[in-house]
């Protein structure tokens, strides 16, 4: 896999020093990747390298620090991130259009969005768009 998603993430355009912050101002971090065409290929770096610092993919250090612990025997994440996605919308050439959509809410309040998986495999994901 080759890391060309990076040029058309939604952070691109501002500065990087906005996604290591700290406390409530994360918030504000994780809105940028709320439209990010690119979401789940940045949440899948981030959980399969173990990044510890900075937002990526719209989840904070903390909530992934969480799911990675609760899920310790998933050495890849990309099945289980796009299973828990909604799709982007992409153009003719294939790639994303630049405006993504907006994500789905997990219906179980989780607030991760994504399934706690057993044996490697996701379990049943509900979602709620708002």
């Amino acid at each position: 896999m080759t890391d060309m998603w990076i040029f058309e993430a939604a952070c691109g355009l501002g500065d990087a020093d906005n996604l290591f912050v700290e406390g409530a101002e994360q918030n504000a971090a994780k809105q940028i990747c709320e439209t990010c065409p690119v979401r789940c290929e940045c949440l899948v770096t981030a959980l399969d390298n173990h990044i510890s610092t900075g937002v990526w993919g719209g989840m904070t250090e903390r909530e992934r620090r969480a799911l990675l612990r609760r899920n310790p025997h998933v050495s890849s994440w990309r099945t289980i991130v796009e299973a828990a996605s909604p799709p982007v919308p992409r153009r003719r050439d294939g790639r994303t259009n630049g405006n993504g959509t907006r994500p789905a809410k997990p219906a179980d309040g989780r607030g991760d969005g994504l399934p706690v998986v057993a044996g490697g495999r996701p379990q049943g994901v509900r979602y709620t768009v708002s």
